[in-house]
C-alpha cells in the first residue's frame, strides 16, 4: 500500500465510509469490545434495486498502527451469518505499508471463496481512496 500505516489503521478503525462502506451508513468507534455496523450497496445491471448488504462485528485487537482484529459478520452470499475473524497487520515499508489481511472461520468453502475473491478488490479500492486522502 502506498499510504502510511497511521493513515490505513484510521481509515480501518474509524473510516471506512472513505473506502468501503454505504456514505451515512457506518456506527463505529474503533475500540476493543466496541461493535460496528455498516453497508455495502451495489447496484447489478441486470437488476434495477441496489442492493444492500449489511456487515457487522467487534474490535477484538487493536494495536495503534500495527494491527487490527475484527469479528465480520454478513448475511446471505457472506458469512451467511456465522462470525468470521479478520486480522491486519501493517508494517511500515519505504514510504508505504505492507498490509497482511487474514480472514478466518467462515462456515463453508464458498463463503471463504467468495471472500478470497473480494478482498484483493476491497484492498485495491482502499490503496487508491487513501493515495486521494494523502493529496
Amino acid at each position: 500500500m502506498e499510504a502510511s500505516p497511521e493513515l490505513l489503521y484510521d481509515a480501518w478503525t474509524k473510516h471506512f465510509d472513505q473506502w468501503f462502506a454505504a456514505p451515512g451508513t457506518v456506527i463505529m468507534q474503533g475500540e476493543v469490545n466496541t461493535t460496528f455496523f455498516f453497508e455495502t450497496v451495489h447496484k447489478l445491471e441486470t437488476q434495477e434495486e441496489v442492493q444492500r448488504h449489511p456487515h457487522y462485528g467487534r474490535f477484538l485487537r487493536l494495536e495503534q498502527n500495527r494491527l487490527i482484529e475484527l469479528t465480520w459478520v454478513t448475511g446471505e452470499g457472506g458469512t451467511k451469518g456465522a462470525e468470521t475473524v479478520v486480522t491486519v497487520e501493517l508494517t511500515s515499508q519505504g514510504e508505504g505499508t505492507l498490509l497482511r489481511l487474514t480472514h478466518a472461520g467462515f462456515p463453508d468453502e464458498e463463503s471463504r471463496d467468495g471472500h478470497e475473491y473480494a478482498w484483493p478488490f476491497v484492498l485495491e479500492q482502499l490503496d487508491s481512496k487513501m493515495k486521494e486522502r494523502k493529496r
